[in-house]
């Protein structure tokens, strides 16, 4: 990274804390100024003790850790399956024509209105969140791997195909590679994704995680602690959004390069 792209990245990071900053004291005045009752909006003082207070008694760690294993199993259920069709509907047009129809068809029904049923069949435990969470997360990944596998250009394949290259090296050697960073979009909006579908899941039926937790508050009217849930979640996502930049980094390497490249012409 050059110095000039350096000193942008500390005047963003700068300019991301002027504003939380500005945000975070704009509400608290506006709460108090206007003496808006905790039941509608809590200050951000209330909702910093609520956080701290559930943390310590490790009520919020406990719940954490059900709905995080929620999304990561669910995710990896849903992407992985997301991704295997995918390939197999990009790679032979006759299951686009006979297979995605119905994909399309499952995928438009409100995941909200299918839950109750979902929790029905597979029970108030984790196995019927991590299959709610599962069924958002595919779509994403499967569209976006079809779409990636199409990019390639024409030439490209009938290029290898004239040098004998067989199926199975086109894929790996060019439809892969082109396919790559279309698979990590869509995987960077299912993990996003997975975290409301663990939420929901939990908001139909749950015997633990932060959504059954945020009930619990509701009922007991806790706004400030409902706030300090959603700042876990908030937090949640943003970190796992951030682990699959970072693995996309590494793995599609060759566009950051690129990107650098045009940066510093």
């Amino acid at each position: 990274m050059s110095a000039r792209g350096g000193t942008t990245r500390r005047t963003e990071i700068g300019l991301s804390i002027l504003l939380f900053i500005v945000f975070v004291g704009g509400w608290e005045a506006a709460v108090r100024v206007f003496a808006v009752p905790a039941i509608v909006v809590p200050a951000p003082s209330a909702v910093m003790r609520a956080l701290v207070a559930g943390l310590a008694s490790g009520e919020l760690v406990s719940h954490f850790w059900v709905t995080f294993a929620e999304v990561i199993l669910g995710f990896v259920a849903g992407a992985g399956g997301g991704f295997a069709i995918g390939v197999m509907v990009g790679l032979f047009p006759l299951l686009e024509r006979t297979v995605y129809p119905y994909v399309v068809a499952f995928q438009t029904l409100p995941k909200v209105a299918i839950a109750p049923i979902i929790v029905i069949w597979f029970g108030y435990g984790m196995t019927s969140k991590v299959v709610i969470t599962a069924t958002i997360a595919f779509f994403p990944v499967l569209a976006n791997t079809i779409v990636g596998l199409r990019a390639v250009p024409r030439e490209q394949v009938e290029l290898m195909v004239a040098f004998t290259a067989s199926r199975w090296q086109v894929f790996m050697m060019a439809r892969l590679p082109q396919a790559l960073p279309y698979v990590f979009v869509g995987l960077d909006i299912a993990i996003v994704l997975s975290v409301i579908g663990a939420i929901v899941g939990e908001f139909v039926g749950a015997q633990a995680g932060l959504g059954y937790l945020i009930l619990q508050r509701n009922f007991h009217m806790d706004m400030a602690g409902v706030f300090a849930i959603l700042i876990i979640l908030s937090l949640m996502g943003i970190g796992l959004h951030l682990l699959v930049n970072a693995i996309q980094r590494r793995v599609v390497f060759w566009i950051d390069s690129a990107h650098d490249k045009v940066m510093g012409a």
